[in-house]
């Protein structure tokens, strides 16, 4: 027999007495190869398996990494493929064994899963995790099979979450409960973007009061770490974006200087370096190329500067440096997801999203229907958008 969630069609078949979730029917944006727009399919939804979790999504934050992957960018990724990593919605149903959530919960997915139970997990010191996508291809679920297919083809996940679809099984070491009063298309946004880069200030540089930080790229990333760094007590921000325009909004959140590499003759690193006498106290790269990581690692303080790495650079990338820099006494950091072990900590950053203690709204520049991805992407892409909510 056929019952609704939503607005989709859901089978489930009366097995002595209990109700058995079957495929569910629904579209979901799908990268059929390199480079092409990403095309919204019917596609069917496989029920979750034990220790799996199915998700009727609500919103979802577009993010450059999302267009990095369509782009090729991504290395591991295996076409055709579902994006999306930025996302909120409802459990749906719950596989055998799952005990952390329940149908209805709303939840927030995690592309950086925390299973608890691994050396990393069990380190209060470390956000990362053995089952992260670094030790193994998160285009399949750890069963090594998909829940999604179309036109009878297996299509692949993204990150074990692939947001961009109706509905999606992640396992439930990858998704995390919130409160109910949560908005869930204000707090996708702690998916990724708000927490990678808040946490980058907060979590993996602690930066001190007083002290003075550049941050390279104002996207939505860029503009969450100039919020950590103003939260944290920062004396002076320095934001720095080739598109005038991200300016306003960065000072609106803190930034105390806003620069453009293009109004000067000389390389940024020297403009950094002479704004504050030896180099800014931390300096955040968030754009994820290799020239900014090296302006940005280059600007910090000759002896005591931190450069932390946010922006993901283009698979195969390699960095050249002079090693002087790090003997003086600089210290170069990566930041993933902010250092936020997120089965933990997305409740409590719901919550203080909840008592107003940080304002995710201010990054949401444009919301629309789930069926315009691709104009989300081009909005992005044009630097027209901070960050755009997909709602379904």
């Amino acid at each position: 027999m056929c019952h609704q969630f939503g607005d989709q069609d859901v089978v489930r078949d009366s097995v002595e007495g209990f109700a058995q979730v079957q495929v569910i029917r629904c579209k979901a944006a799908v990268a059929w190869a390199v480079g092409k727009p990403l095309s919204v399919e019917e596609v069917e939804v496989a029920p979750p398996k034990a220790g799996e979790v199915r998700v009727k999504m609500v919103a979802t934050g577009i993010c450059h990494s999302d267009e990095f992957l369509r782009e090729g960018g991504i290395a591991n990724i295996d076409f055709p493929v579902i994006p999306g990593h930025e996302g909120a919605g409802l459990v749906e149903s719950i596989g055998e064994g799952v005990t952390s959530v329940k149908t209805g919960d709303k939840v927030i997915l995690l592309c950086v899963p925390q299973c608890g139970k691994c050396i990393f997990c069990l380190n209060p010191e470390s956000n990362f995790c053995l089952k992260a996508h670094f030790h193994e291809s998160q285009c399949v679920l750890p069963d090594k099979t998909t829940r999604f297919t179309c036109k009878g083809k297996q299509i692949h996940h993204f990150l074990w979450v692939s947001t961009f679809a109706e509905y999606t099984v992640v396992p439930e070491y990858a998704v995390a409960k919130i409160d109910a009063a949560a908005p869930l298309d204000k707090v996708c946004l702690l998916a990724c973007g708000f927490s990678t880069g808040y946490g980058a200030a907060i979590n993996t540089a602690k930066v001190k009061p007083g002290s003075t930080c550049a941050v390279f790229g104002l996207g939505g990333v860029g503009l969450s770490v100039v919020m950590g760094c103003k939260a944290a007590g920062a004396s002076r921000i320095i934001a720095i974006d080739i598109n005038k325009d991200k300016f306003a909004k960065a000072k609106e959140l803190g930034a105390t200087d806003c620069i453009s590499p293009q109004d000067f003759t000389k390389p940024i690193h020297e403009v950094v370096i002479e704004m504050t006498g030896y180099g800014a106290d931390y300096t955040f790269e968030a754009v994820g190329k290799q020239e900014t990581l090296a302006a940005a690692m280059t600007s910090c303080n000759v002896s005591t500067g931190t450069c932390i790495m946010v922006g993901v650079q283009k698979a195969g990338s390699m960095l050249t440096i002079d090693p002087m820099l790090l003997l003086s006494g600089r210290a170069w950091k990566g930041s993933m997801l902010g250092g936020w072990k997120m089965r933990d900590s997305a409740s409590k950053l719901v919550s203080s999203y909840l008592e107003k203690k940080f304002n995710l709204d201010v990054l949401i520049t444009h919301t629309l229907p789930f069926p315009k991805v691709n104009e989300g992407l081009e909005l992005l892409c044009a630097g027209k958008s901070i960050r755009t909510v997909l709602l379904f």
